[in-house]
């Protein structure tokens, strides 16, 4: 305690000596609503703090010639033309609590499901310095999001970008929250950034995933509907923020920002009241930069943590070509398309397969994931297009190929529906669309316990960052942030998708391959047989669970 007054009383004593204690001060000769105009501060810089009459606080958010621009994000009492405006020298932070896992925070550091302020907060820049690219490494770990038509046809990878993006009620939430949710156990921070929405909104959402102990690992950093439009605009800079110093201390960490439209809203009002010129759909001209720079953090790291960021883009109609939408689709790595027709039909997850894109694909998916999800995209892609021609046309009129063709395609889109808040892993996918994985699934029960399910099931995931006495597996042990090794964590974490392999031939190399191998040339012993479906006798005892959750395939060959 002497010690911090002793630094202190010398920091300001250095402070003086230097001048650092000499702050301009200006009157107010405009006020328009959030946005006031001053005049006098002329060392003024961009994004400086500015403290405004008694007890508000904005920043700069324009210079011009004689004046400033003030955007208020905490207004305390009435604001008039002539009150006083300070300058104070410092960029404008955020405050952030390592014990705000499982809680709801805001730019300021206020627990908001008990109105209150943390006290052991740090100081975070609302914008931090972009991760260049000499320090990136390449994107090849996968992020599961135990959605089988996403992990199977359109991954996701650590450190990617990928946009959701649909109609209102389409489930665009509920993808990012699957996603959240299977996380558990598998070494992610996640950082879910409410924009806009109600409080009763933002409580669901909390609750949803507290009933399943994700709240363990996750941070709700919320600007509700009803604050002012800059703290809307700088909550997902903060975010983004607060996951780059998570990265830096060797976390792979998950931003979900919802949604991006109305953060573009929010800069629009506040760009008409400062003055700037509109543009397209009266945005302003760096709405394209605005965006590009907050979702320029996602990346790769060189430490092997990574940040991966999912915004999500509401439109209306179906039309996914209008302004903000082709701007964030250019900025971002794929995107998963939604639509609200598939979602009437009773689709869910309601993707349209055929505007949806991941330009990473295969890289980050095992060798049998990608070559199962290259086929299984082929025949959904041909099966659809098909489709919509032969829509009303009569099925007795059609050739046995196109029947067989439509019964195939059916099955494979019926096999993607799935239930929210139940994930799959990624054998359980396979086991789904490729029988022969079942075999690769017993003999994996019998040399070794399966690690991903029964974490998800437990909801073992990671602890709060301020109590590191929280017990966890020791696959999964997170260090503390106050004195974090990276190195030795992310050691454990990059390993950990490799182990989950099917492959174990130093144990048994006869009956682990996995299923996409090539056929052996010889008829195998009995108890080898899994591998060869064509026999009917004892390699059909395995490819038949009984289960009533796995999809037979008797007329399509994989």
């Amino acid at each position: 305690m002497d010690n911090s007054i002793d630094k202190l009383i010398s920091k300001r004593t250095e402070d003086i000596e230097e001048g650092k204690n000499v702050f301009g001060t200006g009157k107010i000769t405009k006020v328009m609503d959030f946005i006031i105009e001053a005049v006098g501060l002329e060392n003024a810089f961009f994004y400086e703090k500015i403290k405004v009459g008694e007890n508000s606080i904005g920043y700069v958010t324009k210079l011009d010639t004689n004046k400033v621009i003030i955007s208020l994000l905490y207004k305390n009492g009435n604001i008039s033309i002539g009150d006083m405006v300070y300058q104070t020298g410092e960029e404008l932070m955020g405050d952030f609590s390592l014990e705000s896992t499982g809680k709801i925070v805001d730019l300021f550091g206020n627990d908001k499901l008990v109105n209150k302020k943390f006290t052991n907060t740090i100081s975070i820049p609302v914008e931090h310095e972009i991760v260049p690219i000499m320090d990136r490494t390449s994107v090849n770990r996968p992020l599961e999001t135990g959605i089988a038509g996403i992990d199977l046809i359109y991954p996701i990878g650590r450190g990617q970008r990928q946009l959701i993006i649909g109609d209102k009620k389409t489930g665009k939430t509920q993808i990012a929250l699957d996603t959240i949710v299977n996380q558990a156990g598998k070494n992610v921070i996640c950082i879910y950034v409410a924009i806009g929405k109600t409080k009763k909104e933002v409580k669901e959402i909390y609750y949803e995933l507290l009933k399943r102990k994700a709240t363990e690992y996750t941070v709700i950093i919320t600007a509700f509907y009803d604050d002012v439009p800059p703290l809307l605009y700088l909550t997902p800079y903060f975010a983004t923020s607060v996951a780059d110093y998570y990265m830096k201390n060797g976390y792979d960490v998950l931003v979900v920002i919802d949604d991006l439209k109305k953060h573009a809203d929010a800069y629009r009002e506040i760009s008409l009241l400062s003055g700037k010129s509109p543009g397209r759909d009266a945005y302003p001209a760096d709405i394209f930069y605005s965006h590009s720079r907050m979702l320029e953090s996602g990346c790769q790291y060189k430490n092997g943590a990574s940040i991966t960021i999912l915004p999500i883009v509401e439109t209306r109609a179906g039309v996914i070509t209008d302004y903000i939408s082709t701007n964030i689709i250019s900025i971002t790595d794929g995107q998963i398309v939604l639509s609200a027709k598939n979602f009437q039909k009773g689709q869910k997850p309601a993707i349209n397969y055929g505007l949806s894109v991941s330009r990473l694909g295969g890289a980050v998916q095992t060798p049998e994931m990608k070559k199962l999800g290259s086929k299984i995209k082929q025949l959904l892609l041909s099966y659809l297009e098909t489709r919509d021609i032969y829509e009303l046309a009569n099925t007795d009129e059609m050739t046995p190929e196109l029947q067989k063709k439509l019964f195939e395609g059916k099955k494979i889109l019926d096999s993607l529906n799935q239930n929210k808040f139940s994930p799959l892993s990624s054998l359980e996918i396979r086991k789904r669309f490729d029988p022969n994985a079942q075999a690769e699934v017993n003999q994996m029960m019998q040399t070794q316990p399966m690690q991903s399910n029964p974490q998800v099931n437990a909801g073992q995931g990671v602890p709060n960052l301020a109590s590191p006495n929280v017990a966890t597996p020791a696959q999964h042990s997170i260090p503390n942030l106050a004195n974090p090794s990276p190195t030795s964590q992310m050691n454990t974490q990059v390993s950990a998708p490799v182990a989950s392999k099917p492959a174990a031939p130093t144990t048994q190399p006869s009956t682990t391959a996995p299923s996409t191998a090539v056929p052996q040339q010889k008829p195998a012993q009995p108890a080898q047989a899994p591998t060869q479906p064509s026999k009917p006798a004892t390699p059909s005892a395995p490819s038949q669970p009984g289960s009533t959750g796995v999809t037979k395939w008797q007329v399509l060959k994989i």
